[in-house]
């Protein structure tokens, strides 16, 4: 028997580090030449591992080239650098950060507007009841191909997509032509849902808390390492995040683990970590953005960093209040540097949005524009997530819809639109009740101390972390 272990296996990451290097400019002509001739096989399209154990020989070359590509020198790194300062200084309208009083943050508790059943707690009580609903709603199809996403939902009359997926009234050929993702139909199909279900998009946000809760808004990436070693089981991990766990075994300390061996450090992984960064700093993006920094370093670089950035500075400008999803769009943008990749994928994609009524037109071009990344690469999932949310317009079940009838990676792009969406909306009540009814209050999860717990509750520990902070900007 050959264990095959996902998004480690150094025979699979050389396909993939090929691809990156092709993304971010590196001449890796003559590694890709070696890796074919000596029989080693493309990226697994979809899948974390090939299905057959490669040659040892394979292995060891593997090794030898994942090291050289590594090394290969990077020349986009000055249009899209990884460090805070090089970021901070490729952004020419980076906000200006704000301090406690002016953002309101540092009232006392109970104060009006921060207190227990305040407008923000309210605010992040639909935040979380968002995040869990948009995720839930993309969970069966992730993975699934665009033109199977649309004819599962046509199938039953669910297009243009505006409630749960079903496995009722689906005709049994189209099934087996596209099945339902394995792990996730069992809970999330609309006949099954009792519950939110486990999901590395919820996960993330309670460790994120527990993160706040630990070490401080102050916390520096060496603290993101030290939880996940405590609290996250490897298993619950994938792509970056894998690979950055196998490195802090190996000795590998931050920085380091988000580039030794990791081709996946540019997809959606530190943006899906985000939320929590933006909902605990109300109406200060910057400050967001560079919360957000620190934990997105230790598994990612470049465009895999900026997503996080532009999400949880999107999310503080909406915690904040009094404002619109296109305001919170522009906001993100202005902590992504403007020449790199993400960035102009999002102007794109907001303003393809903005010039099509028909939302299926936006997603067939962004998919002919980005369709050579992979499914969870975060360029094209950002794109798509804003082309969503500018559609919408703001409307919560527009904002999910939207989001997961695109494609890629479905569930984690429903989670943040529905974060922002439930935002917006200000209150949990505000929220169709459709979405939220099913949840039934309950989140379950492995993270120490949450399973079985409330939005509720959670909105409150969310909300407590922001007033408790100490202020980093006088």
């Amino acid at each position: 028997m050959n264990l095959r272990l996902t998004w480690v296996q150094p025979e699979d990451l050389v396909g993939h580090e090929l691809r990156q290097a092709a993304e971010d400019g590196r001449d890796a002509s003559a590694a890709a030449l070696r890796w074919r001739t000596a029989g080693g096989a493309p990226a697994p399209p979809a899948a974390g591992a090939s299905p057959r154990p490669a040659d040892p020989r394979l292995r060891t070359l593997a090794m030898r080239l994942l090291d050289e590509l590594d090394a290969l020198p990077a020349p986009f790194a000055d249009r899209e650098p990884t460090s805070l300062p090089a970021i901070r200084a490729a952004c020419p309208d980076w906000p200006t950060s704000r301090s406690r009083e002016e953002t309101g943050v540092g009232r006392p508790r109970g104060a009006p507007g921060n207190g227990p059943g305040g407008p923000l707690e309210h605010r992040l009580h639909a935040a979380w009841l968002g995040r869990a609903a948009g995720c839930l709603l993309g969970k069966p199809v992730e993975k699934l191909p665009l033109h199977a996403i649309r004819a599962l939902a046509r199938a039953t009359g669910n297009w243009p997509l505006s409630t749960w997926f079903t496995a009722e009234g689906v005709p049994p050929r189209l099934l087996a032509a596209h099945p339902w993702n394995r792990r996730s139909a069992p809970t999330s199909l609309a006949e099954n849902i009792d519950g939110m279900p486990e999901d590395d998009d919820l996960d993330y946000p309670l460790l994120n808390l527990l993160l706040l809760q630990r070490y401080g808004q102050d916390f520096d990436t060496s603290d993101v390492a030290r939880l996940w070693l405590d609290e996250l089981p490897a298993g619950r991990t994938f792509t970056a995040e894998r690979v950055a766990y196998r490195n802090l075994l190996h000795g590998v300390e931050p920085p380091e683990t988000a580039t030794r061996h990791n081709p996946f450090r540019e997809w959606i992984g530190a943006a899906i970590r985000a939320d929590v960064h933006g909902w605990t700093h109300p109406g200060d993006p910057a400050a967001a953005a560079e919360q957000a920094h620190r934990d997105a370093v230790l598994t990612h670089t470049a465009n895999g960093v900026y997503g996080a950035m532009f999400v949880a500075a999107a999310l503080a400008v909406a915690a904040g209040g009094g404002t619109d999803v296109h305001a919170c769009l522009r906001e993100g943008l202005r902590v992504v540097p403007p020449g790199s990749r993400l960035a102009r994928a999002v102007r794109h994609a907001i303003a393809t949005a903005a010039a099509h009524g028909d939302f299926d037109t936006v997603v067939d071009r962004l998919h002919a524009a980005h369709g050579a990344y992979h499914w969870v690469h975060v360029v094209p999932n950002a794109a798509l997530l804003a082309a969503a949310l500018t559609h919408a317009d703001g409307d919560f079940t527009g904002s999910v819809c939207r989001a997961v009838s695109g494609g890629w990676d479905t569930d984690s792009n429903g989670a943040t639109a529905g974060s922002l969406a439930g935002l917006l909306a200000g209150r949990p009540e505000r929220l169709p009740e459709r979405w939220t009814t099913p949840l039934k209050n309950r989140l379950a999860t492995t993270v120490g101390g949450f399973d079985g717990i409330g939005f509720d509750s959670l909105a409150r520990l969310t909300c407590d972390r922001i007033t408790l902070r100490e202020d980093r900007h006088p």
